[in-house]
């Protein structure tokens, strides 16, 4: 088992103003769908990188320019602009840490050249 821990400060902040939103019971419909789906998402990734559904793979262009190996994992599929996450592996041994959350990229081309990722707290 994995502890998923999100990255700083974009994906934490992000994080935390959701769960507020879901405790809160503030949320918009799209919010908690898209919380749902994350959970879900994180329970997979924690239990196994690997797991089908995730269709977890390595993104080399992101590798190279953070100098991390850099995983896309799925949070959804077989829709427009399906979101997907970005993590990588750390900082402690059983620790992944969650750097990025976006749609998937329409335009082949570069596709990777827009993403910001958070950093991994050490």
């Amino acid at each position: 088992m994995f502890n998923i821990r999100m990255g700083i400060p974009e994906m934490k902040q992000f994080w935390d103003n959701l769960e507020q939103k879901i405790k809160a019971k503030s949320a918009s419909k799209k919010e908690i769908e898209l919380f749902k789906k994350l959970v879900s998402c994180f329970k997979k990734l924690s239990t196994d990188p690997r797991y089908p559904s995730l269709c977890t793979h390595d993104i080399e262009a992101l590798t190279k320019r953070y100098d991390l190996k850099v995983w896309e994992s799925y949070v959804e599929n077989n829709k427009p602009a399906a979101e997907r996450i970005f993590w990588v592996y750390g900082p402690g041994r059983e620790d992944i840490t969650v750097i990025g959350l976006e749609p998937h990229p329409n335009d082949k081309k570069n596709a990777y050249n827009k993403i910001t990722l958070s950093v991994v707290e050490k």
